[in-house]
């Protein structure tokens, strides 16, 4: 009986340890985030996958992409880097896509896991993307942070 009283005790203070944590985001707010997130990433890599120089006006001037380590200021160097890629043709496969809000910004940060197809190779590559998306002063959101890396290895 000693042991079963030391178990609820135990129980107890886990429970009350549990009321203590801060609580998930209500699952409309968090949708809307996600929503916001999956949204980005379908236009993203459709647009990629079609005409990678329309990227464009999905940065600014003060965005960052660093892409296998090599850093990439503006939305021209970016969408430069992007359109000089050594292939004609590509298809990103998203295997998962995770969204986080940023509620000092009200941005939003993405993270991507998938496979890409380049040109006519049947065997894709891994990849990881992160994104992080602030608001513009239009309402809508523009891509501040970009880092991409193949995972070979």
């Amino acid at each position: 009986q000693a042991i079963l009283a030391q178990a609820a005790v135990r129980r107890s203070a886990r429970s009350s340890a549990a009321s203590r944590r801060p609580q998930r985001l209500d699952s409309l707010r968090a949708m809307s985030f996600q929503q916001i997130g999956e949204q980005f990433v379908q236009h993203y890599y459709q647009t990629f996958d079609t005409n990678r120089a329309n990227l464009a006006a999905l940065y600014g001037e003060t965005s960052m992409l660093t892409f296998e380590g090599d850093q990439f200021q503006g939305a021209q160097s970016i969408t430069q880097k992007l359109t000089s890629l050594p292939f004609q043709k590509v298809q990103h496969q998203v295997v998962k896509c995770d969204a986080h809000p940023n509620p000092s910004e009200n941005g939003v940060i993405i993270f991507v896991t998938g496979n890409l197809l380049v040109d006519d190779n049947q065997n894709p590559l891994k990849f990881a993307q992160v994104f992080y998306l602030r608001p513009s002063p239009t309402g809508s959101f523009f891509c501040q942070n970009d880092l991409f890396r193949l995972n070979i290895g």
